[in-house]
């Protein structure tokens, strides 16, 4: 049910400094910017870097074909739904890990 999309999330309060490492530290081709996000191409995954006061690790990225049933799977199977759209999803599996799901084919 359950298929990565070779993205890979983080959150972080300080965009620009994040900007600064990314680019010219570890020489990832910036993609898109914004003021609340940036896309980098890494080489094997896209790194979503997203302006945030509560800085986190690493948040992987599956997509599914059924947000719906992804959902009701999870809460069926002990997850917490952290925060969620239309057609995505940040939850908590029962070790505390996050992870982010995104409806698509």
């Amino acid at each position: 049910m359950f298929k990565s999309n070779n993205c890979i999330a983080i959150h972080l309060e300080d965009i620009t400094a994040a900007e600064n490492f990314y680019t010219n530290v570890m020489k990832f081709r910036l993609l898109t910017k914004s003021e609340e996000h940036l896309e980098y191409e890494t080489g094997y995954f896209l790194l979503y870097v997203n302006r945030d006061l509560n800085t986190q690790p690493p948040i992987p990225s599956f997509t599914v074909k059924d947000i719906g049933a992804a959902r009701k799977c999870l809460l069926e199977n002990g997850c917490t739904i952290l925060r969620e759209d239309k057609n995505s999803l940040y939850f908590r599996d029962p070790f505390s890990i996050t992870y982010d799901v995104i409806e698509g084919k």
